[in-house]
């Protein structure tokens, strides 16, 4: 078997270390014993923005918020899925960005550097609760999903005050979309308690339609 190799460590601000680990051409981004990312892994995180493009009919320049970085999939994939419109991306770990422009960079390409792209060193929570009627999509993936395991502090963006700031932050008819290592039935009441109408939808984790599945819930004003 291919050794696995450390290759670097981040500390997150308010919570653990990550690890960044590759074996052979294959990337890791570890949290403890957990392996939050991976390279080969890419098919739900690609789905977030797809699937959120998909309903934003009739958006010709779309305004897209996306928490956090992570491996770049889901900024790939909107980059990739709309021809006008400007993204905002939210990162809060320096490291990450070196990653992607070091020992990841021939996966990266250039995304960072689009002129559609602008790149925030903040908590995407801030940028929620700051935001009024900006943001056409928001599209979160700063966690294995509601239930927080990275930072104690992104428990605040999936509560019920974290969900009316994005629908203040959100433009009419604008979506939330949330991606989830796994199923939460609670959070799915809750956001339709914030007053959202809800589409829960399972995704392979891989792009080749193989792997476990995620669940991304695309959420809307009702």
């Amino acid at each position: 078997m291919i050794p696995l190799e450390h290759l670097d460590s981040a500390q997150i601000p308010g919570g653990n270390e990550l690890r960044l680990c590759r074996r052979g051409k294959d990337f890791m981004i570890q949290l403890d014993r957990n392996e939050l990312m991976n390279s080969r892994m890419s098919g739900s995180e690609e789905a977030l923005a797809t699937m959120a493009l998909d309903r934003l009919v009739g958006y010709k320049s779309p305004h897209l918020l996306i928490g956090g970085y992570g491996m770049g999939f889901t900024l790939r994939a909107a980059l990739a899925g709309m021809d006008q419109g400007k993204i905002t991306v939210a990162e809060l770990v320096p490291k990450i960005i070196e990653w992607a422009r070091g020992p990841m960079a021939d996966m990266t390409g250039d995304c960072l550097e689009d002129p559609r792209v602008t790149l925030k060193m903040r908590d995407v929570g801030d940028l929620i609760y700051s935001a009024r009627d900006v943001y056409d999509a928001i599209l979160l993936d700063v966690d294995n999903g509601p239930d927080g395991l990275v930072r104690d502090d992104n428990d605040r963006i999936y509560s019920r005050g974290g969900l009316q700031a994005a629908k203040r932050a959100l433009t009419p008819g604008g979506v939330l979309a949330i991606w989830s290592a796994a199923p939460d039935e609670s959070f799915k009441f809750r956001l339709k308690r914030a007053g959202f109408e809800v589409d829960e939808v399972a995704v392979r984790a891989r792009s080749n339609g193989k792997g476990p599945r995620h669940v991304i819930w695309f959420a809307q004003e009702g």
